[in-house]
């Protein structure tokens, strides 16, 4: 739980400080073209898809939280398997925030997205810790349930 609560103080923060700092349009270079702030306030999912579907995605939402509380968390045995459900965690939460508090009101808001990369879409912190749990659970799912590292050789 700790994870996902440091997860999302994060996001909001980060948030915090680039609606203070930035206007929409006017990306600041970080490191050179290669990572750039650039604010936009996003109704849709990744890449900007479902941008007509917020009130579903703001629901999907509360339901992928409360499945990682009350069935997720339940199951977690390890330190990574704990890792992998509070980074999931403080994702989901992170943008469900701002769906739920963010103009234009309560589960149609638009999330705060800012980083930005080459030929990629724009994210945010959220964004990379659904991510980082995503790549961590594909990791532990190809483990053996003993632990000694072996995949199954099961598809």
């Amino acid at each position: 739980m700790g994870v996902a609560l440091l997860g999302l103080g994060v996001d909001q923060a980060s948030k915090g400080a680039v609606l203070e700092a930035l206007s929409p349009g006017q990306p600041t270079e970080i490191v050179g073209s290669l990572v750039r702030f650039n604010l936009i306030f996003n109704p849709g999912a990744a890449f900007s898809l479902g941008t007509s579907m917020t009130l579903a995605l703001s629901i999907f939402a509360i339901i992928a939280l409360l499945a990682c509380v009350f069935v997720a968390l339940r199951k977690v045995r390890t330190l990574p398997q704990g890792l992998a459900v509070g980074l999931l965690m403080a994702g989901i939460s992170g943008n469900l925030h701002d769906r739920l508090f963010r103009a234009p009101g309560p589960l149609l808001g638009h999330v705060v997205d800012f980083i930005q990369l080459p030929h990629f879409a724009i994210f945010n912190v959220a964004d990379i810790c659904i991510t980082s749990a995503a790549v961590l659970i594909i990791l532990l799912s190809l483990r053996s349930p003993s632990g000694n590292g072996k995949g199954t050789g099961r598809a």
